[in-house]
């Protein structure tokens, strides 16, 4: 008995010792330049993290970390926040997220008009038909189950969503050219409603698609009404961002306006060469409603082409009751011939993406049928030419060929805008684009080069190259300030008490590699990345590690339930 005795005193010792002798700190970042996301100068010193937290910022950290990792000569900063991701397929085929993890981005923001949620089942049917490249059952019904799904599988980065308008519209009126019926935007908003307390950032439009296209302006105050109600955003790819940019900019401030609620731009641009003397008269409107109290925002992606379908090509009353209505209409001779006609007449009525870009400027990017595949990488022009046929007619084929929009890559800024557009203080950045890797069904499609080079682009050629603005402005832009926008609590910031999303860079050469003829390119120059604490990029290789977490809007109905809530 007494052995026992003094054999458990000497192990509660040992283990004393063992304790006070165990290193503080999970990670200590040492000797790196700290951007902490306000936007002042950065600062040498080390970062701590334990946990899923930063422990301690700055200055010198005299207790050890289980890793050491000495940044000296790089930049230490909060995680980068894609303010608009469509990783939303990518992620199930692959958490890992690369393209994105590999510049920084530690949070994903979905929900351009469309959401994985809420769906009925007829949507449901619909997406597993649509499915091309990657093919994946969906176990989930709201926005919330999605984005859990993803958690539950295992993600690198962090993901949060804003629920569609575009998606609640076809929940109630399918593919109708018509208003909702009071009962039907009733039940609209009773989603949105469900969305925002699930967790839902905010309400999201993408105006010039069908069935998008069909909603007036009083629906779409109407939804954000609901969504303000929770301290939600409204987000817009506008009605036009060419020939009624300006139009489509009173529209955005007046939702804010009506349904006082905090609004963004996304992907902010002149379009279309016609456009590109329109961006000053942009920056007015949005500085005049800032002087009205109004809350306006916009975020961009750092290239001079965007990337979309070719059914931003063609009238949206061809595309009234969806693709098979549409691709039925597109075999119909006199149809084809309306389709065509206006396809190459000058309008306002709707936004012309082929007339802004020109046939010349149409990349195909992206098909279903694996007989079309070899047209990766061709022109419109050079298709149409190929077959004989007007690019008019070229598009519409492809796209009855295809059985889907068929993606494409459309050239329609111009350089010396997106520049400025990068020093605006109230604009952020989104890929729009998702987060792939140059292996596996990544590689059976083309892609936007944005997709693995965004940021990167940003830090590389804007920042250090050609010195739009400084370093710790673009991390500015790429970390508090949107999480400030979207009202996401303790991340955007390093910060003791704050999330650990945490990324080590060199800004000396920090680069996107990533053309249009070959996008499929990881960007380089990003040492290390922390997701939650767990480092997920390692001397500038993946660890394999999905740490990722669903974030949650303000109005999440579980804050005050929540043991330790999730950004509190």
């Amino acid at each position: 008995m007494r052995w026992s005795w003094n054999l458990g005193m000497r192990l509660l010792v040992l283990a004393a010792l063992v304790g006070a002798c165990a290193p503080p700190y999970d990670v200590v970042i040492r000797n790196g330049t700290i951007y902490d996301g306000s936007g002042s100068p950065g600062v040498i010193g080390d970062v701590a993290l334990k946990d899923d937290t930063l422990a301690m910022i700055g200055g010198i950290v005299e207790g050890r970390g289980r890793v050491e990792i000495d940044a000296t000569g790089l930049a230490v900063s909060p995680g980068f926040i894609n303010m608009l991701s469509w990783a939303t397929v990518d992620l199930i085929e692959d958490g890992r997220s690369q393209g994105d993890i590999r510049q920084g981005v530690t949070l994903e923001i979905f929900g351009e008009g469309w959401s994985e949620g809420p769906l009925n089942d007829a949507m449901k049917q619909e997406q597993l038909e649509d499915q091309g490249d990657i093919r994946f059952d969906i176990a989930w019904t709201t926005l919330a189950e999605y984005l859990e799904h993803l958690e539950a599988r295992g993600i690198a980065p962090n993901v949060a969503s804003f629920v569609g308008a575009t998606t609640v519209r076809i929940h109630e009126l399918g593919y109708d050219d018509r208003p909702p019926t009071e009962d039907e935007l009733e039940r609209m908003k009773a989603l949105v409603r469900q969305a925002m307390e699930d967790g839902a950032l905010g309400v999201g439009s993408s105006l010039i698609y069908a069935p998008a296209f069909y909603a007036d302006t009083e629906e779409l105050i109407e939804l954000s009404k609901v969504a303000a109600a929770y301290d939600g955003m409204y987000i817009s790819h506008m009605r036009s961002e060419g020939n009624r940019l300006l139009e489509a900019v009173d529209e955005l401030i007046r939702i804010a306006r009506e349904a006082d609620i905090r609004a963004e731009i996304y992907h902010l641009k002149a379009a279309g060469m016609s456009n590109w003397d329109k961006l000053d008269a942009v920056i007015e409107r949005v500085q005049t409603a800032h002087a009205e109290g109004l809350h306006v925002t916009a975020d961009m992606y750092t290239y001079t082409a965007g990337s979309t379908g070719l059914d931003a090509a063609m009238p949206p009353w061809a595309q009234e009751g969806g693709y098979d209505a549409w691709a039925e209409r597109l075999q119909d001779g006199e149809t084809r011939r309306r389709v065509r006609r206006e396809m190459s007449t000058p309008t306002d009525e709707w936004e012309n993406l082929y007339l802004a870009a020109g046939a010349e400027g149409t990349l195909l990017v992206g098909f279903k049928n694996d007989e079309l595949k070899p047209l990766t990488g061709k022109t419109l022009a050079q298709v149409a030419a190929e077959r004989g046929v007007s690019p008019e007619e070229a598009a519409m084929d492809l796209v009855v060929e295809d059985g889907s929009r068929v993606q494409v890559v459309y050239f329609l800024m111009s350089e010396e805008n997106v520049a400025r557009q990068i020093a605006i203080p109230w604009v952020s950045f989104g890929s729009d684009g998702g987060s792939k890797a140059p292996e596996g069904v990544f590689v059976l499609s083309s892609t936007h080069p944005r997709a693995y080079g965004n940021f990167a682009r940003l830090l590389g050629k804007y920042v250090r190259d050609e010195s739009v603005i400084p370093l710790e402005e673009a991390i500015r832009k790429l970390t508090s300030q949107p999480a400030a926008n979207l009202r996401i609590r303790r991340r955007g910031e390093l910060r003791s008490g704050y999330y650990a999303d945490v990324v080590v860079f060199d800004p000396a050469t920090i680069q996107d590699h990533g053309t249009f003829e070959d996008p499929h390119q990881y960007a380089t120059g990003v040492e290390h990345v922390f997701v939650n604490g767990v480092q997920v990029l390692a001397d500038g290789e993946h660890t394999g590690a999905t740490p990722g977490r669903v974030v949650r809007g303000p109005g999440w109905s579980g804050w005050e339930s929540a043991a330790r809530p999730e950004g509190e």
